[in-house]
């Protein structure tokens, strides 16, 4: 899990208020001022550090034991304007977007966690035959980054 002001990973014990302490000071930030919501993301984020995640159909040294349900993770991020605007200067002069690449990434990150909060919520240990599916919507100078993770969650054999 990664601090959300930061980037960087998290050690297991700050999973669940999902920030390093020293973010937290650096943003004048009381940690009791979260949001309920914020609070709860994390919280079931922290529960679901577990779950195994794969694109393909086994785990090396897991039996899977029950194949529980297919699980979905919808996200959808905007691209702001100066990143759009900085992106279409790359696209025409040629060269990577690094605003743009960042966006994906991020997508590809929330959207894996959400599907780790799915898997945990029904009691899986895994998720096997991950798809990730990224769509662009578009219209009225505006862009925005839809992203699905779809795949089986799994129970483990003890």
């Amino acid at each position: 899990m990664l601090c959300r002001y930061c980037n960087e990973p998290l050690p297991q014990h700050l999973y669940l208020d999902g920030i390093h302490d020293e973010c937290l000071i650096k943003e004048g930030i009381d940690a009791g001022t979260l949001e309920p919501e914020q609070q709860e993301r994390d919280h079931l984020l922290s529960k679901a550090s577990h779950i195994r995640l794969t694109t393909t159909m086994s785990f090396i040294n897991h039996e899977i034991e029950e194949e529980l349900d297919v699980i979905t993770a919808e996200c959808v991020f905007g691209m702001n304007v100066f990143r759009d605007f900085f992106a279409g200067l790359t696209d025409f002069f040629g060269g990577r977007s690094k605003a743009s690449q960042k966006v994906l990434r991020d997508a590809r990150k929330a959207c894996l966690d959400e599907l780790r909060i799915e898997a945990v919520e029904i009691g899986a240990d895994g998720v096997v035959g991950i798809d990730l599916d990224y769509s662009e919507i578009s219209g009225k100078g505006k862009g925005m980054l839809f992203l699905v993770a779809s795949g089986t969650a799994v129970r483990f054999k003890k």
